[in-house]
């Protein structure tokens, strides 16, 4: 990559300036070990949720609460994230953050649990969207929950699917780059999903439930 177009692609990562409740969000997240979001994914988030008109959002990996900020920002105020996380030290943290923006605490349904039995009780077809930032091995068991949870025509989600630039490389083989790559061209072929793969942040895998 030439230098300019690194400087390209920094200059679109910080084009939508960070809110300052969000990276206080992120800094608490990365204490924890809940890594964020990375740089110009959460606008990306916010402005799907809002070309979407989202109402109801599934969020798998709740964390410190960032990403949760930029989904709720995309949606109307009428609009209900739920969002699974299986610590509830990161669910405190993004609850302080949730407060701190200002946000409705009917607008945020917060589930301390495995993701994938969570999901198993969610409503088929009730979702808008499904935004996964989870456990990597599980993300073929979150596409395959996710068709179920999401209305036609809903929107898939699904972070760190360039996975520190190793999912580019064919020569990189292990486990969870091989696992990932293989998912995001499943999706790609897959008639059931209209697929793209965003370069923002560490990579959103962005698709449509035909």
């Amino acid at each position: 990559m030439s230098s300019q177009r690194a400087a390209s692609w920094g200059y679109a990562a910080d084009f939508v300036p960070e809110p300052e409740v969000i990276e206080r969000a992120r800094m608490r997240g990365e204490q924890l070990g809940a890594v964020p979001v990375g740089p110009g994914t959460g606008p990306t988030l916010r402005l799907l949720t809002a070309a979407c008109r989202a109402r109801s959002v599934v969020e798998v990996g709740t964390g410190a609460g960032s990403s949760g900020i930029w989904l709720l920002s995309g949606m109307p105020d009428d609009g209900v994230l739920t969002t699974i996380d299986i610590k509830a030290e990161h669910q405190n943290a993004a609850r302080k953050a949730y407060a701190e923006a200002g946000i409705p605490a009917a607008r945020t349904r917060l589930i301390t649990g495995d993701a994938l039995q969570v999901m198993g009780r969610l409503t088929d077809g009730g979702y808008d969207v499904v935004f996964v930032d989870g456990h990597k091995p599980d993300y073929p068991a979150y596409v395959e929950a996710a068709g179920r949870l999401l209305r036609p025509g809903g929107l898939l989600l699904m972070d760190n699917m360039l996975w520190h630039d190793k999912v580019a490389d064919p020569a990189v083989r292990d486990e969870t780059t091989v696992l990932l790559r293989d998912l995001g061209k499943q999706l790609r072929d897959d008639p059931d999903w209209t697929t793209t793969l965003l370069p923002v942040g560490d990579g959103l895998l962005a698709a449509v439930k035909v």
